[in-house]
């Protein structure tokens, strides 16, 4: 009566395990735990929480705005990343229908000829008594035909907890599928920033290049006068000559770059090249970062970044397999189930009274596999490490793209503010130098010369605020904004 009971109350008892490790959060980053504070501060960052969501409206530019929306809807690189979550999704939801039976209706219809078989003479009456056997004369029976209608059902018990850690590990791996997509919103809004303000930066400079080729030209013409009156040697044309070449490389080279972000971004909002070209060709000034720029703390950078989240969520399933290889190691029980009516003939469909009843339980253990299930559980373990240095290094890589951008930012800041100062002195250079040519005190070539001055001095202005706008870019997709916790659903 013991060794009963031992045998009914072991299945019951082990059914309620889970085989493997329970997953107990992200690992200890040790050297790797980020400071209350970020390093590389300057002035303008302050600790506040930054807006996940819509970051590039401190930039207050609705064109910027309008492209931001329209490549969320429709890039193809969201696309691919919302498709995989969908596919994520459904493994979740499969993982969780194996748990239960599969029934299905089957029909079945045997018709067989065997030579040499008397099936006549091989199916008995029912009693003990001895079937005569048939006169020589006639021919033995060798068909054979069958008929069946039915219901069949199976069901694998989880005896040891592996298919429910299945469903851990696909939970998992949905939720970083998740991420992934808000990581792919954040690649992609940042991309779109970025290419908006080249396209502005090279649209400036074109106009300050046209304007600097304008003055050079007029350079020309008056070194060559200079020359046919003998006044300066050969060398003074062709000097002049050589900087409207230069000048002209630099605009078709502007030019071109100039289309080149044009069909970029018209690709970026998920359009065919030339499609956006009336609302970007129309030129406009580069988006001014905000005077002060919120950046939070680390912590709060690991719990925000949605790569970060996703390792972490890798990590989860990298364990939950562990336990679907040890599993393995337990017995696994199933039960089949079949339900029909039929007979020797169709008649005997309609015969409620002939029903066939099958009911096969069946136990398999692999206790002898020379290893493959050992082998199988440290190659899973191995996986979690992996996961695991995989999740440290996102980790660092995140807080080395922060630091990188904050230390770009400020530094950019302290170049605008220097050719700043370079851009007034030569803006009141040119106005005296006007005066004074104007006046008859210096000739008109050193005129033209502080006008060129001025019109490099603001060319270079531009540019760097162009640049300032880029490492401002760079910090927001350094903290991993741009994509909305509420569209993440795990």
């Amino acid at each position: 009566m013991a060794k009963f009971k031992s045998l009914v109350l072991t299945p019951i008892l082990l059914g309620g395990c889970v085989a493997g490790p329970d997953y107990s959060g992200p690992p200890v980053l040790n050297s790797a735990t980020p400071q209350s504070n970020f390093v590389r501060l300057a002035s303008g960052i302050t600790p506040n929480q930054p807006a996940l969501a819509d970051w590039w409206t401190t930039l207050q530019d609705p064109v910027l705005d309008a492209l931001e929306r329209r490549a969320l809807a429709s890039n193809p690189s969201v696309e691919v990343a919302q498709a995989r979550l969908r596919q994520a999704r459904a493994s979740v939801r499969k993982e969780r229908a194996d748990r239960f039976p599969t029934a299905g209706a089957q029909g079945t219809a045997v018709l067989a000829d065997l030579p040499g078989i008397d099936l006549r003479s091989s199916q008995g009456n029912g009693t003990s008594t001895p079937t005569p056997a048939p006169p020589v004369t006639q021919d033995p029976d060798t068909s054979l035909q069958f008929y069946n209608l039915g219901l069949n059902a199976n069901w694998e018990i989880d005896f040891a907890g592996g298919q429910v850690r299945k469903i851990e590990a696909a939970n998992a791996l949905a939720a970083a599928a998740s991420y992934n997509a808000a990581d792919a919103q954040v690649q992609l809004t940042a991309e779109v920033a970025q290419t908006y303000t080249n396209l502005r930066d090279r649209q400036q400079r074109t106009g300050a290049l046209r304007r600097g080729l304008d003055v050079q030209q007029q350079q020309l013409a008056f070194a060559r006068q200079r020359f046919q009156r003998g006044t300066v040697p050969a060398f003074a044309v062709g000097q002049a000559n050589r900087a409207v070449q230069a000048t002209t490389v630099d605009l078709a080279a502007a030019e071109a770059e100039i289309e080149i972000y044009l069909n970029a971004l018209a690709v970026l909002a998920g359009e065919e090249p030339g499609s956006l070209d009336s609302l970007l060709a129309p030129p406009r000034d580069v988006p001014l970062p905000p005077q002060a720029v919120a950046i939070g703390d680390p912590a709060s950078l690991l719990r925000r970044r949605p790569d970060i989240r996703a390792a972490e969520r890798n990590l989860a399933a990298a364990t939950a397999r562990i336990g679907v290889a040890e599993a393995a190691r337990f017995p696994k029980i199933s039960f089949m189930g079949i339900l029909g009516i039929g007979g020797t003939s169709i008649g005997d469909l309609t015969d409620l009274g002939n029903i066939s009843k099958i009911a096969v339980p069946q136990l398999q253990w692999g206790f002898l596999d020379f290893g493959r299930t050992s082998a199988a559980i440290a190659q899973t373990r191995a996986g979690r490490d992996e996961a695991e240095a995989q999740y440290r290094q996102v980790v660092l890589g995140a807080l080395q793209d922060a630091e990188t951008a904050l230390a770009r930012f400020a530094q950019q800041r302290r170049t605008v503010a220097a050719l700043a100062e370079i851009k007034q002195s030569a803006d009141q250079s040119a106005i005296l130098m006007r005066q004074r040519y104007e006046s008859g005190v210096i000739s008109r070539g050193d005129y033209l010369e502080a006008e060129r001055q001025q019109v490099l001095a603001e060319a270079n202005l531009r540019s760097a605020v162009a640049e300032l706008t880029g490492t401002y870019i760079a910090i927001q997709k350094s903290l991993g904004l741009g994509w909305n916790e509420a569209t993440v659903a795990t």
